[in-house]
């Protein structure tokens, strides 16, 4: 396989390209072929395959490991506000299925890619020992959300099965944790009070080709929840 020379687009960044695309299409899920392999696969120099190999690095995409090669990475591509971790902690609460129902788009991404003007809505309570901590509304476009209706949604770890089983590529994410109030209609199911200051947190989730897979909003109780970030600065690779 070559790359196209008459491109107006760098060589180096075809072949990212390429890779990137083969490691969503699961082509390559642990090392990734050397640079001798992937020089010989696509007729470029060392340095061509060190730049492609060096941007995927750096968008933590891929990982370096000394003296063993490179490796598809297991952390998230983005440095977001830790998807694994806040899984692992609701995977300790029961859940608590509200509503799920196909609802008008919220205008704040009716004109988002990849949403009409209907979306699949599922509402549950997440509780502690029988004591509520957060409510949790997310949105998915339709076909999305018809096929996680399938499953029991009060067991279900919805990012588990979206990924693991439906096939969905998490990409970006952006994430804003405010504090405000709750609807009226939902103060009973926290058991708070209209005074109440809660955490509020909204995710937008995009695919690789840009359209939004979930908008989540979330209120949870201030004196019952935190959130943990990690944050890390990824050196350069070739420092």
């Amino acid at each position: 396989m070559e790359l196209d020379s008459t491109n107006p687009i760098p060589l180096h960044v075809q072949l990212k390209n390429v890779l990137e695309n083969q490691i969503l299409q699961k082509q390559y899920t642990e090392k990734i072929p050397s640079e001798r392999e992937l020089m010989e696969m696509y007729s470029v120099s060392r340095s061509t395959v060190r730049e492609a190999v060096s941007a995927l690095v750096r968008e933590g995409i891929l990982e370096k490991k000394h003296g063993k090669g490179t490796f598809v990475s297991r952390k998230p591509v983005q440095e977001w506000l830790r998807m694994t971790s806040f899984t692992e902690t609701i995977k300790q609460m029961d859940i608590k299925l509200l509503l799920n129902e196909i609802v008008p788009t919220p205008e704040n991404i009716e004109d988002v890619s990849g949403f009409l003007d209907e979306s699949y809505y599922i509402k549950r309570l997440r509780l502690k020992e029988n004591v509520p901590i957060a409510l949790e509304n997310h949105y998915y476009p339709l076909e999305i959300g018809e096929k996680l209706a399938q499953y029991d949604l009060n067991k279900t770890i919805l990012y588990d099965v979206l990924e693991d089983e439906l096939g969905i590529h998490f990409w970006e994410a952006e994430q804003i944790i405010t504090c405000g109030y709750l609807p009226e209609e939902d103060i009973k199911h926290l058991d708070v009070t209209e005074s109440t200051c809660l955490l509020i947190t909204e995710r937008m989730i995009t695919a690789p080709d840009g359209n939004l897979v979930e908008y989540y909003k979330g209120f949870f109780r201030a004196d019952m929840y935190s959130f943990a970030m990690k944050m890390s600065r990824r050196p350069h690779p070739l420092l």
